[in-house]
């Protein structure tokens, strides 16, 4: 069992938001990739949850509709994004379908999220940790995602109905974009910082109440699901929706270069298979009931 710092958003008369520090017992566990190079896991316990958004949150898109309950087993999902760190070790392992690039990354960083990697590439990053470990490493189901980054909560964002650049990394600030203004605020919350580049993984120390830190912002993350415009036919038992309207597949959490209306537990985004950008990069899960067994250098 692990003791994690957990951060809130408290609504105040006054100043709409502060943090709130409290201490939760998260179990996890860690999978060694190499020497000084370790996976670390957490555990999120299954349950039912509402997926999709309500009509009153404030920015939510009709691709979050309809809201339906999903019942959710549990399994071990990665405590941040993937790290260049990690990827490097896995280009060593033996390739399962495509060969992956060592450096894809624009912002260089043991500890920064690996990006400018597409769909293939993050599945077969899955695929050869699983082949090493002999355990079911994939990519996150889009049901799996919402449920694990939500932690139980009903709110926009897991830290509650706002968001500040001081929890998260994405735009904190107004721009014009495609003629429009695109606000660096949520709600009632206010404008903060512009990072413009990638934070490393828990650079803020705020998880949620599963112990998973960077859902919100930071990095979007691939999903195993291929895109549809709605929740219309979702599967409700947690499995990922395979079969998809477009070759087009889900991401999830927002980047740094996000507004914070995308960096909503609900919202969805999506793109081609094909594509890399530094904006992208992805989180595993492992689709076991038990801690799995660590695997031995």
């Amino acid at each position: 069992m692990a003791l994690l710092p957990f951060a809130t958003l408290s609504s105040m008369p006054s100043t709409p938001y502060k943090i709130k520090e409290e201490t939760l017992n998260v179990p996890f566990f860690l999978q060694p990739l190499a020497e000084g190079v370790d996976l670390e896991l957490v555990e999120v316990p299954g349950g039912e949850f509402d997926m999709g958004s309500p009509p009153e949150e404030l920015d939510r898109t009709e691709a979050e509709d309809p809201v339906h309950r999903v019942k959710i087993p549990s399994f071990w999902m990665g405590t941040y994004p993937i790290t260049q760190a990690q990827w490097r070790v896995l280009v060593g392992f033996e390739k399962v379908e495509r060969e992956l690039e060592p450096e894809p990354s624009y912002f260089k960083g043991d500890n920064r999220p690996v990006e400018q990697v597409n769909w293939h590439d993050a599945n077969e990053f899955c695929q050869r940790l699983a082949k090493h470990t002999q355990l079911p490493y994939r990519l996150p189901s889009e049901a799996e995602w919402e449920y694990a980054c939500r932690a139980g909560t009903i709110t926009p964002f897991y830290f509650g109905e706002s968001i500040t650049t001081d929890l998260a990394n994405y735009c904190g600030q107004d721009r014009e974009t495609n003629n429009r203004t695109s606000l660096g605020y949520y709600g009632r919350g206010s404008r903060g910082g512009y990072r413009e580049e990638t934070t490393p993984v828990n650079y803020f120390n705020a998880p949620n109440r599963f112990g998973l830190c960077d859902m919100h912002g930071n990095i979007l993350e691939w999903c195993l699901d291929r895109w549809h415009g709605n929740y219309d036919g979702a599967p409700t038992n947690g499995s990922a929706w395979l079969e998809g309207e477009r070759d087009y597949f889900v991401l999830r959490g927002g980047s740094w270069n996000n507004d914070p209306s995308n960096c909503r537990s609900a919202y969805r985004n999506l793109n081609s298979p094909e594509v890399r950008v530094y904006i992208i990069g992805f989180r595993v899960v492992c689709a076991i009931r038990e801690p799995p067994p660590l695997f031995a250098l």
